[in-house]
């Protein structure tokens, strides 16, 4: 609808893929069984993270440096990868193994581009939520606080979201 076309109000309308842009992925994006969007709980999205700059295959030793630094600086439980960054099977399973709450990137799959189904495997079984396509550019490495929910889409592998990082 358009006020200039006559209507009452100006009303938009889109379609989208619950995993384009900045999103998120739940459980059930890869497990029948795995929890929906709306049933992870809100504090996965929100809290203390790390973002740590990194090009290229992240192995399992950096991700132990990587938990080992963020966890030195009380947000362990968040993990950030700015760059071209790929999380191995081997620094998924790292992560997951650690109790982590969420991992994102700024690729549209954690995992790798051609075959990223082994490493959401790992994650989504220990419910460590998927943050993909997130902007980092202009953030330096460090703490921050991330906020960012999904949207409320009742019965969803993943939704969109607005992510937001706060300087302490």
């Amino acid at each position: 609808m358009s006020i200039n076309k006559g209507d009452i109000v100006n009303l938009t309308s889109f379609s989208m893929c619950a995993h384009n842009g900045t999103h998120v992925d739940s459980p059930y994006h890869f497990y029948d069984e795995g929890k929906t969007i709306d049933q992870v709980p809100l504090d996965k999205f929100i809290g203390p993270c790390y973002v740590f700059e990194h090009e290229g295959d992240v192995t399992g030793e950096d991700a132990v440096s990587f938990l080992e630094r963020a966890s030195a600086a009380g947000a362990g439980e968040r993990i950030l990868i700015k760059g071209r960054a790929t999380v191995t099977y081997e620094a998924a399973v790292v992560f997951a193994d650690a109790g982590i709450k969420l991992i994102g990137n700024e690729s549209q799959t954690v995992g790798p581009e051609d075959s990223p189904a082994k490493v959401h495997y790992v994650l989504l079984a220990r419910e460590v939520v998927l943050l993909e396509g997130i902007r980092l550019s202009d953030v330096p490495e460090g703490k921050y606080i991330l906020c960012s929910q999904p949207i409320n889409l009742g019965g969803c592998d993943g939704a969109p979201c607005r992510s937001v990082l706060l300087s302490e």
